[in-house]
């Protein structure tokens, strides 16, 4: 259990409060109400003897139910297999139901622990069971589809993105204890994952490529993939339209640079991201909703979990020594390298068009008020 640290100012006092606080998930309604609630006592709306009141009733309430989650992470994965490649109606179908089976286990688990690490480390591990089973009775291409996707959903993508926001903004403690917090979710997706493909014997390809898919698979998987990862975040249905659109309107120019131009993941991901950062951060503040509610939602089915996974498949292999040669080292190098470099193109992306934004909102607003 961490805390939270509260710190009220004015002219004659300082007033400082330490709350308790478990800051590990994602609920994007929690915190879209809990804005409405401070917008509507600035504006004399909501009286401050009622507010208390309020943002406890907000702290109550439910995630997404079982069946919603579980429905959005296979529908989810199924995407995210799409616009990798998957062929195969087949493999299609065992990822939709190993992505369902993991999202079930995980709402049972979280009811008798609330360890953060032992609901993805047991769904990576029926991921990764299902996966072999696949390759066993050729079910499974090279790319081993059914065994990644699934875990793909696990990934905690707003805690990578926020925490590499947080050191390019000089919030050194707060970055670094977000990014070691998604790092250990990271290992246990890891770990769960290549213990059951080696339960039958089976390791991830560390050298293997996505496969090319059209313009309008892409499109539409993303819009699908973007709609899951809102349930998971609890994002208001009201908001949903946004990163839905702009998220499918992103994969269009990744899309093009990585089919059309020859260009790297890093690029494509950068691309999009900037792309969501120059449509979102103004309307966001247009219709007051957090930009992270909406903006996150839209890429963080870009987030590089597939070369993470491939790489400690290939630390894995180097550390058993068997078949170490020059080529599975270069690759495992080459996918962490990728993973850390995409993720550092994605935070730019978004962060580049929304300091620019703010800075030309807020410089334009002390121009008029000094006009007045």
């Amino acid at each position: 259990m961490g805390e939270l640290l509260i710190q009220s100012e004015n002219q004659d006092s300082r007033l400082t409060s330490r709350v308790a606080a478990d800051p590990s998930g994602v609920d994007m309604e929690r915190v879209a109400s809990t804005t409405r609630a401070i917008q509507d006592i600035g504006a004399g709306r909501l009286a401050p003897a009622d507010a208390l009141a309020a943002i406890a009733a907000i702290s109550r309430a439910p995630p997404a139910p079982t069946w919603l989650f579980t429905l959005a992470a296979a529908a989810g994965a199924v995407a995210l297999a799409v616009i990798f490649g998957v062929e195969h109606s087949v493999a299609a179908g065992l990822i939709f139901v190993s992505a369902a089976a993991g999202a079930i286990l995980r709402r049972a688990v979280a009811r008798y622990s609330a360890n953060a690490f032992i609901q993805p480390f047991c769904a990576a591990f029926v991921a990764g069971v299902v996966g072999a089973l696949a390759v066993r009775y050729q079910l499974s291409s090279s790319l081993r589809l059914v065994a990644v996707c699934p875990c793909m959903v696990l990934v905690p993508g707003p805690h990578v993105l926020n925490g590499t926001l947080d050191l390019i903004n000089g919030r050194i403690h707060l970055g670094a204890a977000r990014l070691i917090y998604a790092g250990l979710i990271i290992v246990a997706i890891s770990t769960g994952l290549l213990h059951g493909l080696a339960l039958l014997g089976v390791t991830l390809p560390v050298d293997e490529a996505a496969r090319a898919v059209p313009l309008w698979q892409d499109v539409i998987a993303a819009g699908v993939a973007v709609a899951s990862y809102s349930v998971f975040f609890s994002t208001p249905l009201n908001m949903l339209a946004w990163p839905v659109a702009v998220g499918m309107a992103a994969h269009a120019p990744r899309w093009a640079a990585l089919t059309l131009l020859g260009a790297g993941a890093a690029t494509g991901a950068f691309i999009a991201c900037l792309t969501v950062g120059l449509i979102l951060t103004p309307i966001a503040h247009r219709s007051h909703m957090p930009f992270a509610a909406i903006g996150f939602a839209s890429v963080v089915s870009m987030m590089p979990g597939v070369f993470l996974f491939k790489m400690a498949s290939g630390l894995l292999q180097i550390a058993g020594g068997s078949q170490t040669t020059l080529g599975l080292i270069s690759a495992t190098i080459a996918d962490g390298m990728t993973a850390m470099i995409v993720t550092l193109a994605m935070s730019f992306g978004l962060i580049t068009p929304k300091l620019v934004i703010d800075y030309l909102r807020e410089t334009s607003t002390k121009t008029r008020s000094q006009a007045t």
